[in-house]
């Protein structure tokens, strides 16, 4: 085991709460295996001291954070520099320190995509997605996607101008790709049976609430590509009723362990270890698969 020295290069966690976090023990675990000189530490940071906190910490030997609820949107004020990506979505959780400069970047929607398109051996370009919810995480993949050529995105969402604005958002500063649709079983249907992926972006099938589904099962159907967001449990009851249906299902895990991999990227330019990532986090889901939480 490799101690910290005053040459430790610092990663940061900023949110609030984070006694769950997953992600000290994946991103450890790879510094350690690589010999790398760095430490990833959760920091708790209440809203009012955000900017404080911050100003502090990039004082310090510290080479990237990660940022998480619900510091998302409010750390971009304390930025010197946006990745378009990241302007576009309007939320970063990634920060690359360089030459005492501060970066944001938004490694939500390609920790998706890049989870999607290994589990699956799809590529996203050309492919027709329906998407449930309008959320802080749907935007970050729904603005993904389009930036990499998704052929059409439907978003449908409670609240049908939720689901408008982000379309307007997403065919202007990014690709002309994106449809609302209301969200009632009798306009779903018609226009999910002409995609290729359905994605739950609300937090329905999330524990405890684990016999809800955002979806009614006799909408799906077997060749549909069927992905949750949420990993807590693993096996939602969406995931369980499109696997019983015979369609390919993806577990909202990957999208963490991805987002993960890009940001060490960001912060190191060294190719993380995804198996081994994967592998701690996965074993954390079946260790206490009722508490765990990004």
């Amino acid at each position: 085991m490799q101690y910290p020295t005053v040459n430790t290069k610092l990663v940061l966690l900023l949110g609030l709460p984070l006694g769950h976090s997953i992600s000290p023990a994946m991103h450890n675990r790879v510094f350690e295996k690589l010999g790398m000189d760095y430490c990833y530490m959760p920091v708790e940071v209440s809203p009012e001291d955000l900017g404080t906190v911050f100003a502090g910490l990039i004082k310090m030997n510290v080479g990237g954070l990660n940022v998480t609820i619900p510091h998302k949107i409010n750390i971009i004020s304390h930025l010197d520099e946006l990745d378009p990506l990241a302007r576009a979505i309007g939320a970063v959780n990634t920060i690359r320190i360089k030459d005492g400069k501060t970066k944001g970047y938004n490694t939500d929607g390609e920790g998706f995509v890049r989870s999607l398109e290994e589990k699956t051996g799809i590529s996203v370009q050309g492919e027709r997605f329906f998407i449930l919810g309008c959320g802080g995480a749907v935007r970050a993949i729904a603005m993904t996607l389009a930036s990499k050529g998704a052929g059409k995105i439907y978003l449908c969402n409670r609240t049908l101008s939720t689901a408008k604005r982000l379309t307007e958002e997403i065919n202007e500063k990014v690709s002309d790709c994106a449809e609302a649709v209301e969200q009632t079983p009798e306009t779903i249907k018609p226009f999910l049976q002409g995609c290729d992926v359905l994605i739950n972006g609300t937090q329905l099938g999330m524990h405890p609430n684990v016999d809800k589904s955002p979806i009614d099962k006799s909408l799906l159907r077997k060749d549909l590509i069927v992905s949750d967001i949420v990993y807590n449990p693993l096996m939602t009851k969406l995931l369980k009723d499109a696997q019983e249906l015979g369609c390919t299902v993806v577990d909202g895990l990957g999208m963490l362990i991805y987002q993960g991999a890009a940001a060490f990227q960001i912060w190191t330019g060294v190719e993380p270890l995804i198996e081994d990532m994967s592998e701690v986090a996965y074993r954390l889901m079946t260790i206490d698969s009722e508490d765990i939480k990004s």
